[in-house]
């Protein structure tokens, strides 16, 4: 006798009827509550939509853009800033076509924040045409690099030399310059301001503190005494203190212990004092993801015949890492935002250039609402595209899954 196998059909998805009447109408009490609140939110939403287009002043911003970028660099030289943001364009569109989703949320948060700038209109004599073609390249150059690491195979690490080389000849053309140059002039930080130093101050405390957190998490499990010890000191120091302490400590106690000849400039030393301040929480953050690494595989790792440093940075440190992730990116948020912090030392940075728009008129003073509702666009738009890149590293290495 013959046996037939019958195959059953999945099920086909509900309609959207079938899903409004789940979700929203499973009951009179729910189709009302329902109702009302969609009524509400669409209120809300053209309230806020009717504020924004017709009763705000935006005055304070469509005046001042270059001030809110740049602060006051000189505008002659603006061209600096120029040639590293079509670097880092270019770059970010071939990181984005290299590393594919890792990448695609800071690609696409770069054009679109670029696009908006673009499309404001801004009525400042600084905000020429040639800035807003600057800024259309920079557009360009990010879908052009997309389309160069699509077309020919580049290895992730000629991208990462790529950043490291961008990286010093940003330094080089932005700060240092040539003594007794005419084309490349040393600029003074005291000039910088806005978005520029809170992305310098944000990016440099990102770069640097995270290896010294991972070090520091590693030295506070050493076996050698003196190397636990300062370990455990310094992060349970650092992270005891407030971080405005610690940007008073660097930016001016420190100065008095040092010989006038060794004073350096007041954006390093904000940039140091946050690092410092991040890399003892990094170590932190670290050090739970080593604590959740299973004895047994350092074992077997070393019943393999592996080196100390082998093991970790072979066995542990990848999977630590890969655990941690949602801690440190909101631990790297976290740095992004502490950055307006440095506007006590007298640094512009973007919210501190805001205050400064807001008193350099009478009429601006009543408009605090709009000029510090576009600071925290700035401000939301970054941190959502560092979320979502977490959210799209985690879904690649499976973090939280289980097989």
């Amino acid at each position: 006798m013959a046996v037939t196998e019958t195959t059953s059909r999945p099920p086909e998805p509900p309609g959207i009827n079938a899903w409004l009447k789940d979700n929203f109408f499973s009951s009179w009490i729910n189709g009302i509550i329902s109702v009302v609140s969609f009524l509400v939110l669409v209120w809300l939403f053209w309230e806020v939509l009717y504020w924004v287009f017709v009763e705000a002043d935006w005055r304070p911003v469509i005046q001042s853009p270059v001030l809110f970028l740049f602060g006051q660099y000189p505008r002659d030289m603006l061209w600096r800033i120029g040639i590293c943001m079509s670097l880092i364009s270019f770059l970010v569109g071939v990181s984005w076509g290299v590393w594919g989703d890792l990448v695609r949320a800071f690609a696409i948060t770069i054009g679109a924040v670029l696009a908006m700038f673009v499309v404001i209109p801004f009525q400042s004599v600084d905000w020429t045409p040639a800035v807003r073609g600057v800024l259309v390249a920079n557009i360009l150059l990010i879908y052009i690099g997309f389309i160069f690491a699509r077309k020919i195979p580049i290895k992730s690490i000629y991208v990462t030399v790529g950043w490291l080389l961008t990286i010093g000849i940003s330094i080089f053309v932005l700060l240092p310059g040539l003594e007794n140059s005419e084309i490349l002039p040393k600029i003074p930080t005291t000039l910088w301001g806005g978005l520029l130093v809170t992305l310098i101050l944000a990016v440099g405390g990102i770069v640097l503190s995270f290896p010294i957190g991972v070090l520091l998490a590693l030295g506070r499990r050493s076996d050698l005494p003196f190397v636990k010890g300062f370990c455990i000191a310094f992060i349970e120091l650092i992270r005891g203190v407030p971080l405005v302490t610690i940007l008073f400590m660097f930016s001016l106690i420190l100065q008095v212990f040092l010989p006038a000849e060794s004073r350096f400039d007041r954006l390093l030393r904000a940039l140091i004092a946050i690092t410092i301040f991040s890399a003892a929480y990094m170590a932190e953050n670290v050090r739970g993801g080593l604590a959740a690494v299973p004895p047994g595989q350092i074992e077997a790792a070393r019943a393999l015949g592996l080196r100390g440093y082998q093991i970790n940075l072979f066995i542990v440190l990848p999977q630590a890492l890969k655990a941690v992730i949602p801690a440190i990116v909101g631990q790297f948020i976290s740095l992004l935002k502490d950055t307006t912090l440095v506007i006590i030392l007298g640094i512009n940075e973007l919210l501190g250039i805001g205050r400064a728009v807001i008193n350099s008129d009478p009429e601006f003073i009543q408009l605090q609402l709009e000029v510090y509702l576009f600071i925290a666009l700035i401000f939301w738009v970054f941190s959502y595209a560092m979320s979502q890149s977490s959210y799209r590293l985690e879904s690649v290495l499976g973090v939280g899954e289980r097989y």
